[in-house]
């Protein structure tokens, strides 16, 4: 299992498949699966059957949904350039209560920006 540097509340684009070019917000990251889905991205049709649920009545139809897609076919974009890049990590030295702590802050590999 390949480790994930996204995150939810990621701002993405699609670099491959048919919605190639197209950018959102990351709603939800399965690393089990190495999935995740996107904002406006991979919109599907499925046909819900009318029921009783928990709060009461559900109707029936056609409901439109975003699924799955690979992590391997989005990338993060940069903050500064508005494109495409690359997850690095920087350690920073943060000092709390009069102690110094390591933390690990990811960063834009096109600019050099905090994400």
């Amino acid at each position: 299992m390949a480790k994930i540097k996204i995150k939810k509340g990621d701002l993405v684009q699609v670099i491959s498949g048919p919605e190639k070019g197209t950018t959102g917000k990351v709603i939800e990251v399965n690393r089990e699966t190495e999935r995740v889905i996107v904002e406006g991205v991979n919109r599907v049709t499925k046909h819900v059957k009318a029921g009783q649920s928990a709060r009461g009545s559900r109707t029936g139809g056609l409901v439109h949904t975003e699924a799955p897609i690979h992590v391997s076919n989005v990338m993060i974009v940069d903050p500064e350039t508005k494109k495409p890049t690359r997850i690095t990590t920087r350690v920073e030295q943060v000092e709390r209560d009069g102690r110094t702590k390591n933390v690990r802050v990811r960063v834009a590999a096109r600019s050099g920006k905090d994400l």
